[in-house]
């Protein structure tokens, strides 16, 4: 079995699919590994690593895909791309399906069968193929660090010869795994933090890291769906939840907001008339910029300065990160195909828990 690792094309992104320690255990279990040059230069990962690796480098992208039986990537190939994948070979990346109309031609003409890395079920045997979670832990750890940058204040408190400086306030809406670790990163910091979910099940967590939990009211039994995400709230309950935060979000330094539903936009958290009561110098970083925003005022990759509130609209932030968010993605990558893999060569069963839910392009023809 062959596995081609492209270089990634896509805008701003600089991690690659498979980091060097995982392409040596691929190669250990008897799988040649075929590495596009320079695919893992942004991310700190020359050729010589993978080639120490025991993979191949090859020179292009054509050459890496063309006789590879499965090819791993971060995005989705162009349609460009997926025009020269081996026929009937299975792509394994971040597919994001709704958007990706233009490239299904080109797959149905390879016959390729193509897995989403999104579609990974939220089920204890697929944990370590999570790559949402993993990427999620990269994302949630930098938005502090990039709200700290921006905020016009230090994060810690802190003892000088010119008095002492009261810490600053962090306030993380969303504790899913990208808000679990900005709570964490913000706590390291020495910010005084608190949180907010919808769901129950949550709260202990984010007192477990130190955190206060607010608005508990606004929580619901009916709040997180069989998967484990939440629920979008009606349109009463966002509006009571909105009333709950606001008050609070009055008296806090820097936001980081992650809520996101899956297959739908985010969840509009703090309104347009909530950010103009908020002080000015405050700083929220809107990691569900991508899907919509969770503050109605974010614009994706770019910073809104609103009577002196800073809105940063994160995009990619894992990108930002390439070398461990690599590593991760990869360990990710690594799992899947071990569970893929049947004496020797990757077998997609519609029927299996893991891989029917993730295949959105089977032999061709789209599912799911």
């Amino acid at each position: 079995m062959q596995i081609g690792v492209p270089k990634e094309t896509a805008p701003r992104e600089r991690r690659v699919a498979l980091a060097p320690d995982s392409v040596g255990r691929l190669v250990k279990t008897g799988a040649r590994v075929v590495v596009e040059h320079d695919a893992g230069l942004a991310a700190s990962f020359p050729d010589s690593a993978y080639e120490a690796a025991g993979a191949t480098v090859a020179a292009t992208f054509a050459d890496t895909v063309a006789e590879s039986d499965v090819v791993a990537k971060v995005q989705r190939p162009s349609p460009t791309e997926a025009a020269a994948l081996k026929k009937g070979a299975v792509l394994i990346s971040l597919f994001q399906p709704s958007a990706a109309a233009d490239t299904l031609p080109a797959l149905a003409e390879r016959a390729v069968t193509a897995l989403s890395l999104e579609r990974v079920p939220r089920i204890t045997r697929a944990q370590s193929m999570d790559v949402l979670s993993s990427q999620s832990t990269v994302a949630g750890y930098k938005a502090v660090l990039i709200g700290a940058s921006m905020m016009p204040k230090f994060l810690p408190m802190l003892t000088t010869a010119a008095g002492n400086i009261a810490p600053a306030k962090a306030f993380v809406l969303g504790a899913g795994v990208a808000g679990l670790q900005a709570i964490a990163t913000a706590r390291r910091l020495g910010a005084i933090v608190s949180a907010f979910d919808v769901r129950p099940a949550v709260r202990e967590q984010v007192q477990s890291l130190g955190a206060t939990f607010v608005a508990a009211e606004a929580i619901t039994s009916d709040a997180e769906d069989t998967g484990g995400y939440a629920r979008e709230q009606s349109a009463e309950q966002q509006q009571r939840t909105q009333a709950l935060l606001l008050d609070h979000l009055k008296q806090v330094d820097l936001v980081v907001t992650t809520a996101q539903i899956p297959g739908r936009p985010a969840p509009r958290l703090i309104t347009e008339a909530m950010v103009a009561e908020m002080r000015p110098g405050t700083v929220i970083v809107d990691l569900a910029a991508e899907s919509g925003g969770n503050c109605a005022l974010t614009k994706p990759g770019e910073t809104v300065d609103v009577n002196g509130v800073l809105i940063y609209g994160a995009v990619d932030i894992p990108s930002t990160v390439p070398t461990h968010a690599s590593q991760m993605f990869g360990r990710n990558v690594l799992t899947l195909l071990q569970h893929l893999t049947k004496d020797g060569s990757v077998t997609i069963d519609l029927n299996d828990e893991i891989a029917g839910p993730m295949c959105v392009v089977y032999q061709g023809q789209p599912r799911n």
